[in-house]
């Protein structure tokens, strides 16, 4: 019985040490990576064309970044949804893909699941105000294109993000 105990005390303190290991701290975002601040509609009440694509600032910004381990739209890239979908509303021909990207912590798998999962926000944001599901595709790169390969807080921050293609104007 005595043995019991103390393998059992044993047990729980390995356990009791393991929960309370020293985890990486993950510093907060000091700065999201700057969003043009000229986010506006089309002049006047007209539509969209293709050549708003080039010119519109808004439509001109087509990639949202996401905070850490996180899969949510932020309220900041409301305006670029609210753009993007609009075009898609006025152009029924055109089609967008959505790639999901991460940084490079997690493995493989988990990141492709996330960078889906942050296409999906995206995707839902933009269906939310008027897109059609059907003009919208959503692929995940997951950690395998990042547009910074340096191992600190600003480049991962730029490597979360969904980039909007157009794929069919």
């Amino acid at each position: 019985m005595n043995k019991t105990v103390r393998i059992a005390l044993v047990a729980l303190l390995c356990v009791g040490a393991a929960a309370c290991s020293k985890k990486q701290e993950v510093k907060p975002q000091q700065e999201a990576p700057q969003v043009a601040q000229e986010t506006a509609a089309p002049q006047g009440t007209g539509k969209y064309t293709p050549a708003d694509l080039d010119t519109d600032p808004c439509l001109r910004q087509r990639v949202v970044y996401f905070d850490f381990d996180k899969d949510e739209v932020k309220p900041e890239f409301a305006q670029i949804m609210q753009c993007h979908a609009k075009y898609l509303q006025d152009r029924p021909t055109a089609q967008m893909r959505l790639e999901g990207n991460t940084d490079e912590r997690g493995t493989r798998e988990y990141n492709l699941g996330l960078g889906e999962r942050r296409g999906n926000a995206v995707s839902s944001a933009l269906q939310a105000n008027g897109a059609s599901a059907s003009q919208i595709s959503v692929i995940s790169y997951g950690k395998e294109k990042p547009v910074c390969r340096e191992h600190n807080e600003d480049c991962w921050s730029k490597n979360r993000r969904v980039e909007i293609v157009y794929t069919a104007e």
